[in-house]
């Protein structure tokens, strides 16, 4: 069984498909545990679960595999029924990430977790899988319970610690998310001083990609940069996985594409740390997408191109290539069709920027976000909504804000540019409303032009 649990660890469902390396490993493990043999019945049902996944992975398609093996272990759950193990590790396999606008699978998923939480209300499979459920705008509120009972059931993990603020930053509560990837942070360190002495935890890189995203919603500039530099000064990690190479590039962008440092976004470069680029071949594009749209708004229009060029390449290699690089292909796609908006509105072809940024807007609300990251850098439809509030066309920014305010709630910058929309639409209480929900959540002592923006509006006397 210590095989099979070896096998199981490199079938991640929620996140990304085994690559290569992965999948050869995972196979050794389960043709062992194959060999060796379960003692039980159910030993054995479990080892054959996890047999059939990696059976023919050198010719047989992920889906299909992945397919089979959700057969596999249902079978097992309703062979024995009394043994809750299998009937979660069903309902994990539906609640994975899928395009589906009704959340069908998800919804089943949690419900069969939420039947077995009574049975066992402090186990850590289920809490965790229901936050993955729910990890959406329109379901997030129903694992809120679930999200801050999770540190306690498991207070020295480090992903325990961080998992909540995914619920979090989906409902916009912003101080519960700080406070929650401080604390996995700090376990994550710990960890690796320990246990890799001389390294950074790849861990606290995941939660301090999700800090950066908390601080810069509420304006703290003094603490998100405190992230960046601590981003950028790593280089050797305690393990290489994925979601450090994820946070490497996402929060150096993040950093200058929140504050509008377009020239800052044009000047970064890819991360020197000691991680195994070649397994991320997707991460390079945050990177360019920043490159693009920094040189694009800043008018540097052959540096923009030439980083697009980046993009686009990116893009290609991702579409051709397997699992889990195919994976971001679409993600990829709206990033380069909303960077190539601002090219083309920066050369003077408007209508071609609009449609290109709202194909982008279109394709990134299709595609959803990824189970590592906690929001796009710069969503596509919070970036198609400044377009057209530049082109002066505010009933239409105000359209597309508030679609991205639903998918991405309490969002800085769709706050301030719904409040802007509102204003010119002749909606003052509307843009008293989303001036007052960002003077609410911001810190005191922010010095953010918008928070100055946003007082002298309120000053004004309210519409009757």
């Amino acid at each position: 069984m210590a095989y099979w649990g070896i096998a199981m660890t490199y079938y991640h469902p929620i996140w990304a498909a085994p690559n290569a390396a992965e999948l050869a490993a995972g196979r050794t493990a389960a043709e062992k545990a194959a060999e060796i043999g379960g003692q039980t019945e159910r030993e054995r049902a479990y080892i054959d679960a996890i047999g059939i996944f990696y059976r023919d992975s050198q010719n047989q398609p992920h889906a299909v595999r992945a397919a089979a093996y959700e057969e596999a272990i249902l079978a097992v759950s309703r062979r024995f029924p009394d043994d809750h193990e299998a009937t979660i590790f069903y309902a994990l396999l539906l609640c994975a990430p899928s395009s589906d606008p009704t959340f069908a699978r998800q919804k089943q998923g949690a419900a069969i977790l939420n039947a077995l939480l009574p049975l066992e209300p402090r186990h850590p499979g289920i809490t965790h899988y229901m936050i993955h459920a729910f990890d959406y705008p329109p379901l997030a509120l129903e694992a809120l319970p679930a999200a801050r009972s999770y540190a306690k059931i498991a207070p020295a993990s480090p992903h325990a610690l961080h998992m909540p603020s995914h619920i979090f930053t989906r409902l916009g509560l912003w101080q519960e998310s700080i406070a929650s990837n401080l604390a996995s942070a700090d376990a994550a360190r710990r960890l690796a001083a320990e246990r890799h002495p001389g390294t950074a935890a790849f861990d606290a890189m995941h939660a301090l990609d999700y800090l950066e995203y908390a601080y810069l919603q509420i304006g703290d500039d003094a603490h998100a940069r405190g992230v960046f530099d601590e981003a950028v000064a790593a280089t050797k990690f305690d393990e290489a996985q994925f979601a450090a190479g994820y946070a490497l590039v996402a929060i150096p962008a993040r950093w200058t594409l929140e504050r509008r440092d377009w020239k800052g976004a044009a000047a970064l470069r890819l991360p020197m740390a000691e991680l195994p680029w070649e397994r991320y071949p997707y991460a390079p594009a945050t990177t360019y997408f920043a490159q693009t749209i920094g040189a694009a708004r800043s008018g540097q229009a052959d540096r923009a191109r030439a980083a697009l060029a980046r993009l686009r390449d990116v893009q290609v290699a991702l579409a051709k290539a397997p699992p889990p690089g195919y994976a971001w292909a679409s993600e990829v796609e709206a990033m380069r069709l909303a960077a190539a908006a601002w090219i083309a509105y920066g050369e003077g072809s408007k209508d071609e920027a609009v449609l290109l940024a709202r194909a982008g807007a279109d394709l990134e609300d299709k595609t959803g976000k990824h189970p590592v990251t906690p929001g796009a850098v710069l969503p596509a439809r919070e970036l198609l909504g400044d377009m057209l509030l530049l082109e002066g066309r505010a009933g239409d920014a105000l359209v597309e804000y508030q679609a991205s305010l639903r998918e991405a709630p309490a969002r800085f910058n769709s706050l301030v540019g719904a409040a802007r929309a509102a204003g010119l639409s002749k909606d003052p209480q509307g843009a008293r409303r989303y001036w007052e929900q960002l003077l609410a959540q911001v810190v005191a002592g922010s010095t953010r032009p918008e928070i100055a923006e946003a007082r002298r509006a309120l000053r004004k006397p309210a519409a009757s």
